[in-house]
């Protein structure tokens, strides 16, 4: 049996995020709710590239990631 462990993913690119900056109840909002402010506040946000890549590398189920909503990265995934 294998005692291997994966890897720790860098997360020091989340410091620079303007998420980090803002609280998260814009980019996990309840079932329904707009991610309308999520998005222009990813929109502004340098970081984007890399929390897009992580969403998609790590399959975030939950919240606004990248400037994409579940479902929007759901169908980027599938095409």
């Amino acid at each position: 049996m294998s005692t291997a462990t994966k890897p720790v993913p860098d997360l020091s690119w989340q410091q620079e995020a303007l998420c980090a900056q803002t609280g998260s109840e814009f980019f996990f909002p309840e079932p329904g709710s707009s991610v309308r402010e999520a998005k222009q506040i990813c929109g502004l946000c340098p970081i984007r590239p890399a929390c897009l890549d992580h969403a998609l590398t790590h399959d975030e189920q939950f919240g606004v990631w990248g400037g994409l909503s579940e479902k929007e990265r759901h169908h980027l995934r599938r095409h």
